[in-house]
C-alpha cells in the first residue's frame, strides 16, 4: 500500500487540495425538515446511513491514494467515532463563505472537494451532502483535524458551530476524526447493530485493495469487541470469502484490475456447483443493487466469450444453439467494481449506474482478460463449459415443465389450485394470502378469516428444498405447482410483479421444530426465485400466540415466555415449578377467616389460572385464529427483508445446502443459545 501511496502522490503533486478546491452549491436548512430525502429514512436504516456518509468520506482519501487506515468505534452514550488518516479537511478560510473550509463543508449542503475537479478525481460521495447532513441530524459532532503538523478541532450542535476552529495542539500525522452523536427527536431507532456495520465495513476494505479497517464496540452493557480487516487480494479475496461453503468449478479465480479511460475497472469471478447466481456491482465502492452499464457490459461480454471459447474448441456442437444468459450466470459468484470521475446514479441511494461509457469500458477489459484466463487455464475453462451445458439442457427442460404445468390460463386465474381458499377481492393491493400448514390449521384459518381480502392456501407437510434443486424439479412438486399458480407471477425468468394477485403473502406455521423448518423452506423458495417479492417487502411472518391463560372469564394470550410470566403477575397467579397448568392464585392469609364466612356472603375463592400452550396452529378453533393472529387490528406479523443480498445468500446457503460441515458447525456454535427447543 506504502508503494501505491508514494506513486500517486507523484502523480499529483500538482494537484491542490485546500479551501479553493471547495464549492457551495445550497445552505443546510431542508435537511432538518426532510431527512428522508437525505438519509432515506429516521428509522435504523437511516441512523447507520450516518455512519455510512462519513466513513465514505474517508474511503474517498483511499481510492485517492491518501489514506491506507481507517477505524470506527461505537463509544457510551451513542456516540460514533470515525477516524483516517488522509491528508485532513481543509482548515484555511473560504473565500466566498468566510469562514473555515472545514466549517464550510460540515454546515453547507452542497460543498465539497467533489465539485471543483481536483479535490478528489474519484469519489463514492456524488451529491456532496455526507458529513454536513451527518451535522445536521447530530445533536452534537466534533471535528478533529491533524493538518499541517497542528491539530485543529471545532464542535457543532445540531448543525451549528459551538466555537471557532482552532488548534489546540501539534501533530506529525495527518487526517481528519468525525465525532458525532445522532439527535434522539429525529430518529425513532438509536441502538446501532454491531453486524450491520461490521458487514459493510469489511466490504467496503475488501473494495479498497489494501486498506486496514479497524471497528471496536466500546458500548456500556455490550461485551467489548475489536475486529481489524485488511485483504490485499481485494475482490478476489472478496470471491474467495463467499465461496467458503461451496464446491468450485474453476479453482483459479478470474480477476483482472486495469486503468482505462481516466476509470478503474476491476471484475472477478468463480463458478461453483449450484443453481444461484450471485453478482455484486459497485461504482466508487457504492454498492448498486439495481446494476447499471457496468452491469450490462459484463454479462454482454460474459455471455460472448463463452460462446466464442466454446465454439473454437468444439465444446458446443456446430447446430447446437448458443448458450444464454441464464445458462452462463448459474452457479456464477462474480464482483464487478467501477471508479469513475463522475458517477452518475439515479438518486440519492446510488442503486444504479447510468453513465454509458462504463459498459464498454467494462466489456472490453472483461472479454480481452477473459478470453486469455480461459485460454490458459484449459481444464478450467472446460470445467465451467461444462456447467453452462448442463444448465442450458435444464433450461429446456424446465421450459417444457413450464408449459406443461404452468399453462397460461392458469396464471390468469382459471384454474386456480382446488386447496387455495381465494379472497372475493379483486385488488392486490387489499389482498392477502395466508400460506398455512396443515389441512387443519387451513380448515381453521378458511372459517376464521375475513373472506373479502384473505385468501388461504394449505400446504401438505414440507415443500421442496429448492436450494438443491433445477426449476424442472421444483415444478414437478405440487404444492410448488400449486403456490406459483396461486400468486400469478409465474417464476423465475418469466416473473411478473405486475401479475401478482396479493400484495401480502403470510407464511403461517406452526411454533415447533417443523413449522420452523416448513418456514424455512418456503424463505429459501421465495429468496431464490421470487427475489423480487422478497426485496419489495411483500413476504411477512405470522406470529400465532404460544400461550393461551384464563382465569375466570378473562382471557389474555402471550407470544413470548417472558410476556407469559408478566400476564400471571398482572392476573395475581404464582408461578410454581413444574406446574405451569391450572396454577393458584395467592390465597388469603387469614384463611381461617374464610372458612367462618356465613353462607350468605361470598366466599374467597381460590381461582386459577389456566394455562394451555399451543403447540400447533390446528388446536386454536376459527375465532381464537383470527383473534390472535390474522385480525389485522390485533395481529403480530414480522415483515421479511433483505439488506445485504450476499450475506443472505451465504446464510441460505449454509443451512440448506449440500454441504454438510458448516451446517453442522453452525448448530453446534449457536445450539445453547435456542429457546423453546422442541424435541
Amino acid at each position: 500500500m506504502a508503494k501505491r501511496v508514494k506513486k500517486m502522490e507523484d502523480v499529483k503533486k500538482a494537484d491542490r487540495y485546500d479551501a479553493d478546491q471547495i464549492t457551495i452549491l445550497e445552505g443546510l436548512d431542508p435537511v432538518r425538515k426532510r431527512p428522508g430525502m437525505y438519509i432515506g429514512s429516521t428509522s435504523a436504516a437511516g441512523l447507520h446511513h450516518l455512519i455510512w456518509e462519513v466513513v465514505d468520506n474517508s474511503i474517498d482519501e483511499a481510492m485517492a491514494g491518501y489514506a491506507d487506515k481507517i477505524s470506527v468505534i461505537l463509544l457510551p452514550k451513542g456516540l460514533i467515532e470515525v477516524s483516517d488518516n488522509g491528508r485532513g479537511i481543509p482548515v484555511d478560510k473560504h473565500k466566498v463563505t468566510g469562514v473555515s473550509a472545514l466549517e464550510t463543508v460540515l454546515t453547507k449542503l452542497h460543498a465539497g472537494a467533489k465539485f471543483g475537479g481536483s479535490g478528489y478525481k474519484v469519489s463514492g460521495g456524488l451529491h456532496g451532502v455526507g458529513v454536513s447532513v451527518v451535522n445536521a441530524l447530530s445533536e452534537y459532532l466534533k471535528a478533529e483535524v491533524r493538518r499541517g503538523g497542528k491539530v485543529w478541532v471545532q464542535e457543532y450542535k445540531i448543525g451549528k458551530p459551538v466555537k471557532t476552529l482552532k488548534a489546540v495542539g501539534t501533530s506529525k500525522e495527518t487526517g481528519t476524526t468525525i465525532t458525532f452523536k445522532a439527535d434522539s427527536t429525529i430518529f425513532t431507532d438509536l441502538e446501532y447493530n454491531w453486524g450491520k456495520i461490521l458487514d459493510r465495513l469489511r466490504q467496503q476494505a475488501y473494495l479498497t485493495k489494501g486498506i486496514t479497517m479497524t471497528i471496536s464496540d466500546q458500548r456500556i452493557g455490550h461485551r467489548p469487541k475489536k475486529y481489524k480487516f485488511h485483504f490485499e487480494g481485494g475482490i478476489k479475496s472478496y470471491i474467495k470469502s463467499l465461496h467458503r461453503n461451496k464446491t468450485v468449478k474453476n479453482e483459479t479465480i478470474f480477476y483482472v484490475d486495469k486503468d482505462i479511460h481516466d476509470c478503474k475497472v476491476e471484475v472477478s469471478l468463480q463458478y461453483n456447483d449450484e443453481y444461484n447466481e450471485t453478482v455484486l456491482s459497485f461504482a466508487n465502492n457504492i454498492h448498486n443493487p439495481e446494476g447499471g452499464t457496468h452491469l450490462v457490459g459484463f454479462r454482454t461480454a460474459l455471455t460472448r466469450t463463452l460462446n466464442n471459447y466454446a465454439r473454437a474448441k468444439n465444446l458446443i456442437k456446430e447446430k447446437q444453439d448458443n448458450l444464454t444468459g441464464d445458462d452462463v450466470r448459474e452457479g456464477l459468484t462474480a464482483i464487478i467494481s467501477v471508479k469513475l470521475p463522475e458517477p452518475q446514479f439515479e438518486g440519492q441511494t446510488k442503486g444504479k449506474l447510468g453513465n454509458t461509457e462504463m459498459k464498454t469500458y467494462v466489456d472490453n477489459v472483461f472479454s480481452n482478460s477473459f478470453n486469455t484466463f480461459l485460454e490458459e487455464n484449459p481444464k478450467e475453462a472446460e470445467a465451467i463449459i461444462g456447467k453452462c451445458l448442463l444448465s442450458a439442457q435444464a433450461r429446456l427442460a424446465a421450459r417444457s415443465a413450464r408449459a406443461t404445468i404452468l399453462r397460461k390460463g392458469a396464471l390468469e386465474g382459471l384454474t386456480l389450485p382446488g386447496k387455495l381458499a381465494d379472497c372475493s377481492s379483486r385488488h392486490p393491493e387489499e389482498s392477502e394470502l395466508y400460506i398455512v400448514e396443515g389441512d387443519s390449521a387451513g380448515g381453521s384459518a378458511k372459517q376464521g378469516r375475513n373472506r373479502r381480502f384473505q385468501a388461504i392456501l394449505p400446504l401438505r407437510g414440507k415443500i421442496l428444498n429448492v436450494e438443491r434443486a433445477r426449476l424442472d424439479k421444483m415444478l414437478a412438486n405440487n404444492e410448488i405447482k400449486n403456490l406459483v399458480i396461486a400468486l400469478g407471477t409465474n417464476i423465475d425468468d418469466q416473473f411478473d410483479l405486475e401479475k401478482l394477485r396479493y400484495h401480502r403473502i403470510i407464511i403461517m406455521t406452526d411454533a415447533d421444530v417443523d413449522g420452523s423448518h416448513i418456514r424455512t423452506l418456503l424463505l429459501t423458495l421465495f429468496f431464490r426465485h421470487f427475489t423480487p417479492l422478497v426485496s419489495g417487502g411483500y413476504i411477512y411472518i405470522a406470529q400465532p400466540p404460544l400461550y393461551q391463560l384464563k382465569k375466570g372469564s378473562t382471557i389474555r394470550y402471550a407470544y413470548s415466555d417472558e410476556e407469559k410470566k408478566s400476564i400471571i403477575q398482572e392476573l395475581g397467579g404464582v408461578v410454581k415449578e413444574g406446574a405451569e397448568e391450572n396454577l393458584d392464585e395467592e390465597k388469603d392469609d387469614n384463611s381461617d377467616n374464610d372458612k367462618k364466612t356465613s353462607k350468605g356472603e361470598d366466599k374467597k375463592k381460590t381461582a386459577k389460572i389456566t394455562i394451555q400452550r399451543y403447540k400447533g396452529l390446528g388446536e386454536m378453533n376459527p375465532g381464537q385464529l383470527w383473534e390472535t393472529t390474522m385480525d389485522p387490528e390485533q395481529r403480530i406479523v414480522k415483515q421479511i427483508t433483505v439488506e445485504d443480498a450476499a450475506r443472505a445468500d451465504q446464510i441460505f446457503d449454509m443451512l440448506m445446502g449440500n454441504n454438510v460441515a458448516p451446517r453442522k458447525n453452525f448448530i453446534q456454535t449457536h445450539a445453547k443459545k435456542v429457546e423453546n427447543l422442541d424435541i
